[in-house]
């Protein structure tokens, strides 16, 4: 039930995805104004990590996913009566609330109900159910919308169910024992112990790096689609926004007992290959080149994140995980809105291909600085004898 509750809750904040087009054709928006849509999710989702970290270590992580499923039963009612801009922003900031609860207390509850034998891979399994989740979203958002006479209703109903149904289910399993901690919203993001600092940082920066790539193609993919190929609607921008959070998937599956920074030297390292055959899919309109980065940036994504989620999940301890991962993870998200805003500016006032070339440089450097430092770090370490 808690991975079924994880997968609801993410298929759920990623459903929008290949609308925005049409959002953008009904409402007449500028590709900024679909950036900041998109944006308004990632700060309820900050807000949530910021203020209500610790929510799971005081009602339980059972409580906080019934809390989150309930927030995105709410938030995508209310996108389906959404008129204008502003009531889509207030739905999906609602979501980003929900998307914050089930992150960090589904993260927890796998690690507690998780079979005993795979205990050692719950931060894994977390994390592919996450992106199966994301990535199953807009694919069956695009896919009810390119058929559907009432494309920014129906897709949407669906979900809505199948978020009750699974509420109901989490009412019905037993409220498992734990030691709750005074309840507070006092913002708090705490580190690891000192000696892991660095490494901790260079995680939450390739999350940032992973989670910008992927929020690219969900808000921006359906304009430069139609740019980069020949194939327009929201089946095919929902495909390409699906098949990054697939194949990361699959990365994660198999690579789940690679070492942690090997996979983020790797993940780091494809990540930069794919902006750069996305900047020549872009400026020489070579159609090929978009599915190839696209398939890159997925398993960039799969292997940074499992690397990076790895890293944080050995550098703590039980008593403190919760508040660390979801310093982690505010890190990570931060990814998802200010290059995507500074894409969406570019692109108002230079043009698309300018918005998409400013990103693939900007977190392209971003990268290549983080491989440095890892490098650096791993050089400080005694060669075993």
């Amino acid at each position: 039930m808690v991975s079924l509750a994880l997968c609801m809750g993410t298929i759920g904040t990623a459903l929008a995805s290949p609308l925005y087009p049409i959002y953008q054709q009904l409402w007449g928006l500028l590709p900024s104004h679909i950036t900041y849509i998109f944006v308004a999710y990632m700060f309820g989702c900050l807000a949530t990590l910021l203020f209500l970290g610790r929510t799971s270590n005081s009602i339980g992580f059972l409580r906080t996913l019934q809390i989150g499923l309930g927030f995105i039963v709410l938030g995508l009612t209310l996108s389906v009566f959404a008129e204008n801009a502003l009531w889509l922003s207030i739905g999906r900031f609602i979501i980003g609330i929900a998307s914050g609860l089930i992150s960090t207390s589904a993260m927890l509850g796998l690690v507690y109900t998780i079979p005993e034998q795979h205990k050692q891979n719950a931060p894994q399994f977390s994390s592919i159910i996450t992106v199966i989740g994301f990535g199953l979203g807009p694919f069956i958002g695009g896919l009810i919308a390119q058929f559907s006479t009432a494309p920014l209703i129906t897709p949407y109903i669906p979900v809505i169910l199948g978020g009750i149904a699974c509420l109901i289910g989490l009412f019905l399993i037993k409220t498992p024992s734990f030691e709750p901690q005074p309840f507070s919203i006092a913002p708090h993001l705490e580190l690891p112990e000192p000696q892991f600092k660095a490494r901790f940082y260079i995680a939450g920066l390739t999350a940032f790096c992973a989670f910008g790539s992927f929020s690219l193609f969900a808000s921006l993919a359906p304009s430069f689609v139609k740019e980069a190929i020949p194939w327009h609607g929201p089946l095919v921008s929902g495909s390409a926004i699906a098949s990054i959070l697939l194949v990361s998937a699959l990365v994660q599956f198999f690579a789940k007992s690679f070492e942690p920074a090997k996979c983020v030297n790797a993940g780091l390292i494809v990540l930069i290959c794919s902006y750069v055959l996305l900047a020549l899919c872009m400026t020489l309109h070579w159609s090929s080149l978009f599915f190839i980065s696209d398939i890159l940036v997925g398993v960039g994504h799969g292997l940074g994140l499992l690397g990076a989620f790895g890293l944080v999940h050995q550098m703590t301890r039980p008593e403190n995980r919760a508040a660390v991962i979801s310093t982690y993870l505010f890190i990570g998200y931060l990814g998802t809105i200010i290059p995507i805003i500074a894409a969406g500016y570019l692109s108002d006032h230079f043009g698309l291909i300018a918005g998409v070339l400013g990103f693939c440089i900007g977190v392209g450097l971003l990268c290549l600085l983080l491989l440095v430092w890892q490098k650096k770090l791993d050089s400080r370490i005694p060669a075993k004898k």
